[in-house]
């Protein structure tokens, strides 16, 4: 198995992030190539974890479950991750990788399950597959710009739950908890700086 890790320090203000894009829901596409399937699911990075184990799980007779992964750390720095997960070293995970990176993908990950098909690929046409599984699913996503992140921290009276909960849906802000305590529900709300900014700004 091949694992590797990359860290990027990249500026906030660089050129590099406002070309960056991200996927909006998770998709799955299936490729094949001489007889191989390749089943490919692209992910939001927040539905990473845990989903290389579910699908050897949902596939025990496939042969390989390969992933690639990028996504900006608490630093603002890129973090790279990609497996080959059996397949010969640099002929999967890379390759896939390379994908990711060549479209300015960030804050997702793509997780590729393999079915032998009984005709031999070759480290080449190997890593070509992999590619173009990538490239296949990409084809069927929603890709949106990608925008910064931040937490946001705050409290409401009980009786301004709801109207806070339908102003946060109306935002897209769905990722939050919630912390009810005696007199005061804090909230912990992590989403796009301009939309949190707007949600700041209104006011309740």
């Amino acid at each position: 198995m091949l694992t590797v890790v990359y860290v990027f320090a990249v500026g906030q203000d660089s050129i590099y992030n406002r070309l960056m894009v991200t996927v909006a829901s998770h998709i799955v596409h299936t490729t094949e190539v001489n007889r191989s399937k390749f089943i490919t699911y692209l992910v939001p990075i927040s539905e990473y974890e845990g989903l290389q184990s579910a699908l050897k799980a949902e596939h025990p007779k496939a042969n390989h479950v390969v992933y690639a992964l990028r996504y900006f750390n608490e630093f603002g720095q890129i973090v790279e991750n990609a497996s080959d997960d059996g397949e010969p070293k640099g002929c999967a995970g890379v390759p896939a990788l390379n994908v990711l990176r060549g479209e300015a993908l960030i804050n997702c990950a793509v997780l590729i399950v393999r079915y032998f098909g009984g005709i031999k690929l070759g480290t080449g046409g190997m890593a070509r597959a992999y590619a173009l599984a990538v490239k296949e699913v990409l084809k069927e996503a929603k890709l949106v710009p990608y925008e910064k992140e931040i937490v946001y921290i705050f409290s409401t009276n009980y009786n301004e739950v709801d109207k806070t909960l339908y102003r946060l849906k109306h935002l897209g802000l769905v990722n939050y908890e919630r912390d009810f305590g005696v007199d005061k529900v804090v909230w912990r709300l992590v989403g796009s700086e301009k939309k949190i900014e707007q949600f700041k700004e209104e006011g309740l």
